[in-house]
């Protein structure tokens, strides 16, 4: 529909709701102060730009009789600026700050344009009421983000004499840039937003390339994780993705491919440690043309540990129900061959007596482990003296260390009670002893020392032995894992197990060809 038949359609509304054009229009409604205040404030971020463009507009036209106002989507005038002498001339007619420009006071440029959804002019003879008739107003609607919903109107009133035909199309041309403003700000506190919550997280790592694959942003967490500087953020911006190993090709895969990644798992080695990360590659278009690609990683290290754990568990769960089983069938024959050698006694003069003797009990050990294994004993904590346990299992130990040439140095420098289990604690020495005096093939020294170390009771147990390289010291206290040819693989599990239970810990440190520390901490009461 044109201009002209929407304006005389409207004064025909006029005729038929008996409006005089002799008399000045009435505005039916408007604001209180109260509301008025509350619009501005809904609108703040759409007047701010719109005042933005309109003084400098009207910094432009100074001089000109030149009267700017904005309304809301339901006409209602929430803001107006211009010349003086408009203004003067406005307020007579009783235009001002709250008023409604509705199609019930008569024909008008705003409610029109509301009406229809775009440009309106009204000049002059155009207007129903006569006191209008020297004025000339040009009303263009704002659209808000994605151009379907109107949310306010930007209107121009002068008088006939300054009428120009371009009048129109300039209120037009500055709504579609306030448009253009108003969406790219909303935009730019999206991205803003975004930034915030994807940069400033403490679980991701966080790397944003161009369409190009040049770094444009990244976080101090993807530094720490691909081990970069992060001291010296700046030194990688704008640098090429694809130069980062296992990440970077990726990134290629989605430039060239248009391919999205998720959830893929990665193990990188960060300081010499082997850590696991979950990646994630996007890209990210507007209007179907790439412009971002944004890579995230999640350090999963503690879930993947996690895992073993439990799968450890499961079998240990498994290897305890078959150990207690194979113990209970061998341990019954065991003790008859036992029983009836020690019968005959050494005055039967039977061939290897303390030899074999020696063997059976070994084999008892390792039966004790697998029923320690499958079915741990009741414990009993006792306030004891850690010294106290340890001297009771070296006065046991001492005849087998003579008898491999081993010296043992055993020395307190601070000794308190702690809360545990003394048959518990005896066997974490024992193992532990076991495991030094099997390390000293060819003899050598074990060195004891209990300290404080914080509020633990530490016994650092030392032998000089052959060590071990990190890969075994890794494996060490994995069930069934064991370096020796004769060995079961239980001793430093049931270690780990029992200190475990007393809420301590265990520290091993070695090395190749200078031998192993193991460190036990057990809480002081």
């Amino acid at each position: 529909m044109k201009v002209d038949e929407m304006i005389r359609r409207s004064n025909q509304r006029c005729i038929e709701q008996g409006l005089r054009p002799d008399i000045p229009p009435v505005f039916k409604r408007c604001f209180t102060d109260e509301e008025l205040e509350t619009e501005k404030y809904n609108y703040s971020e759409v007047l701010e730009v719109i005042n933005y463009f309109v003084d400098k507009f009207l910094s432009s036209t100074s001089g000109y009789p030149y009267l700017i106002s904005i309304s809301n989507h339901e006409g209602y005038i929430i803001s107006f600026s211009g010349d003086s002498s408009i203004i003067e001339s406005a307020s007579q007619l009783g235009i001002k700050a709250g008023v409604q420009f509705s199609e019930d006071m008569g024909t008008n440029a705003i409610a029109l344009s509301l009406r229809y959804g775009q440009p309106i002019e009204v000049v002059g003879e155009d207007h129903y009421h006569h006191v209008l008739k020297e004025l000339v107003c040009c009303t263009a609607p704002i659209y808000g983000e994605g151009g379907n919903r109107i949310v306010g109107t930007l209107s121009l009133m002068t008088v006939t004499n300054y009428a120009h035909p371009s009048l129109l199309a300039l209120i037009s041309t500055l709504a579609d840039s306030i448009e253009r403003e108003i969406l790219l700000r909303r935009q730019n506190t999206e991205h803003h937003i975004l930034n915030q919550v994807l940069l400033e997280t403490n679980y991701y790592g966080v790397v944003v390339t161009d369409a190009l694959g040049r770094v444009v942003e990244l976080n101090e967490n993807i530094l720490k994780m691909l081990n970069w500087d992060n001291q010296d953020k700046e030194r990688y911006l704008y640098s090429s993705i694809f130069e980062v190993n296992l990440i970077g090709d990726f990134f290629q895969d989605v430039i060239d491919k248009g391919k999205a990644y998720v959830g893929v798992e990665l193990a990188l080695q960060v300081t010499g440690a082997i850590r696991y990360y979950m990646l994630d590659v996007v890209p990210i278009y507007d209007q179907q043309k790439l412009i971002r690609i944004v890579g995230t990683l999640r350090n999963i290290t503690e879930m993947k540990q996690t895992e073993v754990l439990l799968r450890n568990t499961e079998k240990l769960v498994y290897a305890g129900e078959v150990a207690v089983s194979i113990a209970h069938e061998i341990r019954n024959p065991l003790t008859t061959v036992k029983g009836m050698i020690q019968l005959s006694g050494k005055d039967s003069k039977l061939l290897h007596y303390d030899l074999i003797m020696s063997e059976l009990e070994r084999m008892n050990v390792i039966i004790n482990d697998f029923m320690i294994l499958g079915k741990p004993k009741e414990v009993q904590f006792l306030e004891e003296y850690s010294s106290t346990i340890l001297q009771e299992v070296l006065s046991i130990f001492q005849i087998h260390a003579d008898i491999s040439d081993i010296s043992i140095v055993s020395e307190t420098i601070e000794d308190v009670q702690v809360k545990c289990d003394r048959n518990q604690l005896k066997q974490v020495f024992l193992n532990i002893l076991r495991n030094a005096m099997e390390a000293l093939p060819f003899g050598g020294e074990i060195h004891i020392s209990l300290d404080i170390e914080g509020s633990f009771q530490r016994i650092r147990i030392t032998d000089n032995g052959e060590g071990m390289t990190p890969e075994v010291l890794s494996r060490i206290g994995n069930p069934f894992y064991t370096t020796k040819s004769d060995g079961n693989g239980l001793g430093m599990m049931i270690v780990n197990n029992i200190i475990a239970s007393h809420h301590g810990r265990v520290n091993i440190t070695s090395e190749v060809g200078k031998g192993t520390t193991i460190a036990i901490l057990l809480p002081i009461k």
